[in-house]
């Protein structure tokens, strides 16, 4: 992948889950209607504080793929979100499964530009 490419890649999804990340502590993006099974899973997260953990994640992601310091490793993490985000809303909001799946093809494209990083883990 191209450098410049790449570049853009990162700080994008830097942007993207650092945005997120810092909305589940401060709620400056209004969540929409969502179907009752959605609700029930967001409020379980939410009351076992899973969904904190998972801001925490974003918030340490974003920050690497900015600075450029650890982001193979995020890359690496933030994939299991990017997963369980897209089955999140491909089984219970499908309507608005739009950011999901930029995020998990953000997070392919970042995988991709590390691919150097991943050679000796996949030898």
């Amino acid at each position: 992948m191209n450098s410049k490419v790449f570049l853009v890649v990162r700080i994008l999804l830097g942007l993207f889950v650092l945005t997120f990340g810092l909305n589940k502590f401060l709620g400056f993006i209004p969540f929409g209607e969502m179907p009752e099974a959605a609700m029930n899973y967001f409020g379980a997260l939410t009351s076992t504080h899973t969904i904190k953990l998972v801001g925490v994640i974003e918030i340490l992601a974003g920050l690497a793929f900015i600075f450029n310091k650890f982001g193979a490793l995020m890359a690496l993490i933030l994939m299991s979100v990017s997963v369980n985000a897209v089955l999140f809303h491909a089984t219970l909001a499908p309507a608005d499964i739009g950011g999901a799946a930029a995020l998990i093809v953000l997070n392919i494209l970042v995988l991709i530009g590390y691919k150097d990083r991943y050679k000796d883990i996949l030898r």
